[in-house]
């Protein structure tokens, strides 16, 4: 079977469908490949209707989120041909297996049903989703209502998806930015295996109104694992009467939860077809529930669902993912850029770049197809970014006068997270919205240092307002568009075999008596921990 078809294979298709489909891509990539490349300013001028034609609004009841792609170099002639592409590779037939709960995720046989707890997906896994969801509200419910006593600090312990998503959503959603109040409780997220992290979040927490969320899908990772028992620990050390009352199990394994020493009315499952990465809106979600309350949590699920359902109906270019794909293909395959740099004009968005490069990178950083041949072009770009405006003083001068193309995402809110003068969001969107249009603009001058080049390109994503309902539907375009990449290249975004090898050698060491290759042994030994 092709690669395109439909990541899992869900519907059957001919040996000659396959042949003919593979034959309509190679077509496709090598019509891409020669098309021209004229400079921004004069796609502009050729054509009165671009800004129109690449920048869309998506609604949400009360705001919404523009989405600008004009100052890219997407085109008719590449929107047609990628339009073909995403034809041949069979996108919508991947697109129904994804939302369908089919087998999406082929080398591990099963799907990825991150959308059902957002209400889209197999009836099944949404009607299990809303028990699950229900269960979580009810907890959080207990803990506000003081039914553990005063809580007012969470330690969520987890790493990779467990760990960042609900760090970017508490980050945006719940800071206590003037009027706009603050966290419910306050939540502490502690991924880093090093003791530096787990022993800053105690500072920060009263032991005796502490809560210990653990969130480990197998409940075996080793650096959550030990995390946890070193925070049960420092309860224990602070007079904690029952350490293990204090813990809240995330996991796709609840047995193993419970095994450990979790109450079972604390621990919230998900299920196994929710990836880490795609975790958020799950039992994962918890800590980002209990920071904001249930009421907000919901709507986050809603906005969502509000891009899941333009995702399923909307087609061709007109759907903002697979659009957004097209654009990180024309810079990743036909413009050979290796990276991709977004910057947050929004305190609030600290963490979206750091959440992005697991998205993008675990997600589409592969080597071979899903039939198992080698990949024929570059799959993802490396992900980097920063926080406006402090960026334009570190790395914006390579991407205006450096030698790299890199395309640029600014994200923005046209309503400040704060109380303060309303100079200070003016300067930081002018700020903005100046990069993108020096980058496509450009400057000549006599003197070449003081020369920009320009036709460089930028999207931009200008949220109304930063609410739960926009964050969600924001983060639900991002996975929508990874997946959509991972389609027109034919891979599998749904696993991550590249983390096994490098946590494979760690356990070795940990135990002792493996040699390795001499830089290893040596560092091992100077380190203090080899033999």
């Amino acid at each position: 079977m092709d690669d395109g078809a439909m990541l899992g294979a869900c519907h059957s298709r001919t040996e000659r469908q396959a042949m003919a489909d593979r034959q309509a891509a190679d077509r496709s990539w090598s019509t891409l490949n020669a098309l021209e490349h004229p400079r921004l300013s004069d796609l502009f001028a050729a054509d009165p209707e671009r800004l129109a034609k690449l920048s869309t609004r998506l609604e949400l009841g009360e705001g919404g989120v523009l989405f600008d792609w004009s100052k890219t170099h997407l085109d008719d002639p590449h929107l047609d041909e990628f339009e073909a592409l995403a034809e041949a590779m069979d996108f919508a037939g991947a697109r129904a297996a994804l939302l369908g709960g089919g087998v999406v995720n082929v080398s591990e046989g099963r799907a990825a049903e991150h959308t059902a707890q957002r209400g889209t997906g197999s009836e099944e896994a949404v009607a299990l989703a809303q028990v699950l969801h229900a269960r979580m509200a009810g907890l959080v419910d207990a803990i506000h209502k003081g039914v553990f006593g005063e809580i007012r600090h969470l330690i969520h312990i987890g790493i990779g998806g467990s760990a960042l998503g609900p760090a970017l959503a508490v980050g945006a959603l719940a800071r206590p930015n003037g009027s706009l109040g603050g966290a419910m409780v306050d939540v502490h997220v502690v991924s880093n295996i090093d003791g530096c992290a787990l022993e800053a979040a105690f500072a920060g927490c009263d032991p005796q109104a502490t809560m210990l969320a653990v969130a480990s899908k197998t409940f075996t990772t080793i650096e959550t694992m030990t995390n946890a028992a070193s925070a049960l620990a420092w309860l224990e050390s602070a007079g904690v009467a029952d350490p293990f009352g204090r813990v809240v199990a995330l996991t796709a394994s609840p047995e193993k939860a419970v095994e450990w020493g979790v109450d079972e009315t604390r621990v919230l499952p998900f299920p196994e077809s929710v990836g880490g990465r795609y975790s958020l809106w799950s039992s994962i979600g918890f800590p980002v529930a209990l920071a904001l309350g249930w009421p907000d949590f919901a709507e986050m699920l809603g906005g969502a669902a509000t891009m899941d359902r333009h995702f399923a109906t909307a087609e061709g270019r007109d759907n903002l993912p697979l659009r957004a794909a097209f654009a990180d293909l024309l810079y990743s395959r036909l413009r050979h850029c290796q990276t991709r740099a977004v910057f947050a004009y929004d305190e609030r968005l600290t963490l979206l770049p750091s959440y992005l490069q697991q998205l993008e990178m675990e997600s589409n950083g592969k080597s071979a197809t899903l039939s198992g041949n080698p990949v024929d072009g570059p799959t993802a770009p490396v992900t980097w970014g920063g926080v406006g405006t402090d960026a334009q003083h570190a790395v914006f001068q390579l991407l205006h006068q450096g030698t790299s193309l890199v395309p640029v995402e600014f994200v923005a809110a046209v309503v400040p997270g704060d109380d303060l003068d309303e100079a200070h969001h003016r300067i930081l969107l002018a700020n903005c919205f100046a990069q993108g249009a020096a980058l496509m603009q450009g400057r000549c001058s006599d003197d070449a240092a003081r020369t920009y080049p320009g036709d460089r390109p930028s999207e931009t994503v200008l949220i109304d307002e930063l609410s739960p309902a926009s964050f969600g539907a924001l983060i639900a375009f991002y996975e929508h568009r990874t997946f959509a990449n991972a389609v027109l290249m034919g891979i599998n975004p749904f696993d991550q075999f590249g983390v096994e090898l490098g946590k494979q050698i760690a356990g070795q060491m940990e135990q002792g008596g493996a040699i390795f290759d001499p830089s290893t042994q040596a560092l091992l030994l100077a380190a203090g921990i080899g033999s």
